[in-house]
């Protein structure tokens, strides 16, 4: 989560330098957030620093840089309010084949690889016993979740996307540990989350971020809340 939150944040510079330069902001975020997490992984590796240390310092320059490239814009200050938290309306249909184009490359990059990034995540040295390049996959790992994030932040914004991240997979961990089910299920509840958010912000008029975000967090408590009442009533059941 803490990597999630670092690059969300990070990818501000470019919104910043974009606005600064002219270009997509979201392009220029794209780029940098992909170079940020590059830069995490490079600096994690070293011996003198630590993976929450390096995570920070990109955090931090980017939001720095973010702001200091905004307030140089020419013209106007920009309104930043709906990368900040997101906007529906502000989604075009690049950012929607954005999307779905990203959506299919990681169902295919998580389907033919899917052991491999097991083994990855949870045992390094045991993936390099089995001939698995670690370095590579850790290195496509961050460029997919930095693209993820930048994907999404018309939707929910950089405040909020890394709820977006979290929320379902905590949802889905509620009900299985299996690495595999994890995952379907944190995609069935993340649309859901979205559906079920966008229509509180067509209704009530307010961000889609904030929405979605809001409505997902309802999910995971209704799910925590009833897992607890059903394993409470089963223990009463079988003890009675």
């Amino acid at each position: 989560m803490f990597i999630s939150g670092g690059l969300t944040h990070a990818s501000f510079g470019g919104i910043g330098l974009g606005l600064y330069t002219g270009i997509s902001p979201i392009l220029a975020a794209g780029v940098f957030a992909v170079l940020s997490a590059f830069g995490v992984e490079w600096l994690s590796k070293r011996n003198d620093m630590r993976e929450d240390s390096a995570i920070a310092v990109f955090w931090t320059l980017g939001m720095a840089l973010g702001i200091m490239f905004t307030f140089l814009s020419p013209g106007f200050a920009p309104d930043l309010s709906a990368y900040l938290f997101g906007n529906i309306l502000t989604i075009t249909f690049g950012d929607i084949a954005l999307l779905a184009g990203l959506a299919v490359i990681l169902a295919i990059f998580f389907i033919l690889y899917l052991r491999p990034i097991i083994y990855v995540a949870f045992d390094r040295e045991f993936a390099r016993s089995q001939g698995i390049p670690v370095q590579i996959f850790e290195y496509v790992l961050m460029m997919f979740i930095a693209l993820t994030i930048v994907a999404c932040l018309r939707m929910v914004g950089i405040v909020l996307v890394i709820s977006l991240l979290t929320i379902p997979q905590m949802t889905a961990n509620l009900f299985t540990h299996r690495f595999h089910r994890i995952i379907w299920l944190s995609i069935g509840i993340g649309y859901l989350s979205c559906l079920g958010g966008l229509m509180i912000s067509y209704y009530l008029n307010v961000p889609s971020g904030a929405a979605i975000i809001f409505f997902s967090i309802i999910i995971y408590v209704v799910c925590k809340l009833g897992k607890s009442f059903y394993l409470s009533l089963r223990q009463k059941t079988q003890n009675p």
